[in-house]
């Protein structure tokens, strides 16, 4: 069997490290949060006994719904609205969910000042780059049909 180590470079190791922990931190809290809501530990927007009744709706139509029913906005909740909501059960677990979206960009932002550092300025603007891209993108400032 071949040694697959002679050409990982310390790049490679930090990114799967951080990428590791920070995957089995969401998962962690995935449960956590899933447990909070399903026991009732904290109240969620629309209660448990409702919830079946807006799986068949588009989403479109359950935003209006559950904003009618329990909100009251004045807006539709979309985007990252939802960061208002965290109080609640159901919504809670939105976080595990948005730090496992997110921790390939907190891989990147880990690698990028060792490859600063060995002035490899090139990789390093790269990956500083995908980084930005990737906030960028998860911001939602370039929303397209909204």
């Amino acid at each position: 069997m071949k040694n697959n180590q002679q050409n990982v470079s310390e790049e490679m190791i930090l990114y799967a490290g951080v990428l590791e922990r920070g995957m089995y931190t969401g998962l962690l809290l995935m449960f956590v949060t899933f447990l909070l809501y399903i026991f009732g530990v904290l109240e969620p927007v629309v209660p448990l006994e409702r919830i079946d009744s807006f799986w068949n709706q588009p989403v479109h139509d359950y935003l209006v719904q559950v904003n009618r029913e329990f909100l009251g906005w004045d807006e539709l909740p979309i985007g990252w609205s939802w960061v208002k909501l965290l109080g609640y059960g159901d919504f809670l677990n939105f976080l595990p969910v948005v730090l496992l979206s997110g921790v390939t960009i907190l891989c990147y932002l880990f690698i990028v000042p060792g490859m600063f550092q060995r002035k490899d300025y090139w990789m390093a603007s790269i990956a500083l780059a995908e980084a930005l891209i990737l906030i960028l993108a998860a911001s939602g400032l370039l929303a397209v049909g909204h």
